[in-house]
C-alpha cells in the first residue's frame, strides 16, 4: 500500500525497509524513549523488526504508521499516523485505532507533531470513514499532551498500563 500526504511543510509517506537507518536513529535515542518505558532499541534489527512490523500493518490492517519527511530539508524526521491496534488492551479497550507521532529530537517543539496529526486525524475520519480515533501519553509528556490537545483530541482519563507499567493518559475525538 502507498500513502503519501502532503502538509504544508511536511509529507508523510508509507515506511520503507530503506527506512532503517532513520529508525534507528529515532528508536535509539534515549531521549525520544524517555516517555516510551525507557526501552530505546540497541540493534538494526530492533529497527527492521520495527519497520517489518508496520509493513505487515498495511499488509493486515490496511494502515500503519508513516514517514515523516520535512519538505524543506528532505529529512525524516520520525513517523506519525494511524494504526489499529490489536496487541494491548489498552484502557479497557483491545481492538481501536489510535493516532500518533514519534519524532527525532532536533524536530521537537517545531509544531510537527500537530501538523503531521492533523493530517492522519482528517485521513482517518474523511477517507477511512472512522468514527472515532484515540490516543495515549505517558502522564509526565506535557509537550505531547499538548499536542494531542492541539490535534483536537479531548483528554478522558488516567490510567495504569500494566503490561509496560506505565501511567498514561486517555484520549479521544469522534468524527461528527
Amino acid at each position: 500500500m502507498i500513502f503519501n500526504i502532503e502538509t504544508e511543510r511536511l509529507i508523510l509517506r508509507d515506511m520503507r525497509l530503506s527506512d532503517l537507518d532513520a529508525m534507528f536513529e529515532l528508536d535509539s535515542d534515549s531521549e525520544v524513549h524517555r516517555y516510551l518505558g525507557n526501552k530505546p532499541i540497541k540493534t538494526g534489527v530492533e529497527a527492521q523488526n520495527t519497520i517489518e512490523s508496520v509493513l505487515n500493518q498495511y499488509e493486515e490492517r490496511g494502515i500503519g504508521r508513516w514517514i515523516a519527511i520535512e519538505k524543506s530539508s528532505g529529512l525524516c524526521i520520525g513517523w506519525s499516523g494511524i494504526r489499529l491496534n490489536t496487541e494491548y488492551n489498552m484502557n479497557g479497550f483491545t481492538e481501536y485505532y489510535d493516532v500518533g507521532y514519534r519524532l527525532m529530537k532536533p524536530f521537537w517543539g517545531k509544531g510537527y507533531a500537530t501538523e503531521s496529526g492533523k493530517a492522519a486525524v482528517d485521513y482517518a475520519f474523511n477517507i477511512m470513514k472512522l468514527t472515532e480515533l484515540y490516543a495515549t501519553t505517558e502522564i509526565g509528556n506535557q509537550a505531547s499532551h499538548n499536542a494531542l490537545l492541539k490535534i483536537g483530541l479531548n483528554y478522558v482519563e488516567d490510567f495504569y498500563f500494566e503490561d509496560e507499567k506505565l501511567n498514561l493518559r486517555w484520549y479521544k475525538i469522534e468524527n461528527k
